[in-house]
């Protein structure tokens, strides 16, 4: 995952969105479920006619059922590879993938760039109705059904306390090693014109089951079985509580990720590698 590429080697970025329903989210599995990454990597191997699988290094690894408007990727080819197929390459992996996976950009990566570490904030939305006849049939893989009428703006005064650099511990499925410290940039709900309540959730990076977490707490205070104040006390004890439910995933839609000036990324790559701490408290 360095931002120096190997000598003969072109990185190249990617541009792509997907449906998730059918995938066992990203990364590709040692059980060889069905992937996003598995089928782009697979398709890249066929279209380029090569017996290397060319691994692929994403911006934001999305679980099982997560969907994809934004996602960026960058890949290491061979620079004999990348001369003989560039002009073609998404024209032929339009061909070869499949229906609910689309690259949409294949172009030369700027110097330093690498599609995980030089990110500054990838922003998602999650979709909620709290219609009492349900979901739109045509929406249904998109947006979660809430069976209880939400109350917007309780859920974004909720938002409020969520908002700045805080340790997620709380809204998060710990992993081995690694810190809960994210720095949550906007968090806020709108009732769209069809009724539909859709949720912004923009950080600097997200830990697992983060976006989630966040969602299924302000539910509980939008329908009022928990007051405004309740998710920034949760935040605040930094240890998992069992009435926060992980929503489901189907209404979530990694919708951008967003990068800094070329001549920055390969500074924002190198800070993005370092293991965060907060402030100490009192300090001068």
């Amino acid at each position: 995952m360095s931002e120096e590429v190997e000598p003969g080697h072109v990185r190249v970025r990617l541009d792509l969105s997907y449906d998730g329903r059918d995938f066992s989210g990203w990364a590709r599995q040692r059980e060889g479920q069905r992937t996003v990454q598995g089928e782009i990597e697979d398709a890249l191997r066929t279209v380029t006619r090569s017996r290397e699988t060319y691994e692929l290094t994403v911006a934001g690894r999305t679980d099982s059922g997560v969907h994809a408007r934004g996602q960026v990727a960058h890949v290491d080819l061979p620079e004999d590879v990348w001369a003989e197929h560039r002009e073609k390459l998404l024209r032929r992996l339009a061909g070869r993938l499949p229906h609910d996976v689309r690259i949409w950009r294949v172009a030369e990566a700027p110097a330093g760039f690498n599609a995980r570490f030089s990110a500054i904030w990838r922003r998602y939305a999650y979709r909620v109705t709290d219609n009492p006849g349900g979901v739109d049939p045509l929406l249904r893989g998109h947006v979660l059904w809430h069976d209880w009428t939400l109350d917007m703006d309780a859920m974004n005064e909720a938002a409020q306390a969520l908002i700045g650099e805080h340790d997620f511990a709380a809204y998060c499925k710990r992993r081995e090693g690694a810190t809960t410290i994210r720095t949550l940039q906007e968090l806020r709900w709108e009732r769209r014109p069809d009724g539909i309540l859709e949720a912004t959730v923009r950080a600097d990076a997200f830990c697992h089951n983060m976006v989630r977490s966040l969602v299924g707490a302000m539910l509980f205070v939008g329908d009022g079985h928990r007051p405004p104040d309740w998710p920034g006390k949760v935040l605040a004890a930094g240890v998992r509580d069992s009435a926060v439910h992980v929503v489901r995933p189907h209404g979530l839609t990694l919708e951008e990720v967003g990068y800094p000036a070329d001549e920055l990324l390969a500074a924002r790559s190198a800070e993005a590698r370092n293991k965060r701490t907060l402030p100490a408290a009192g300090c001068c």
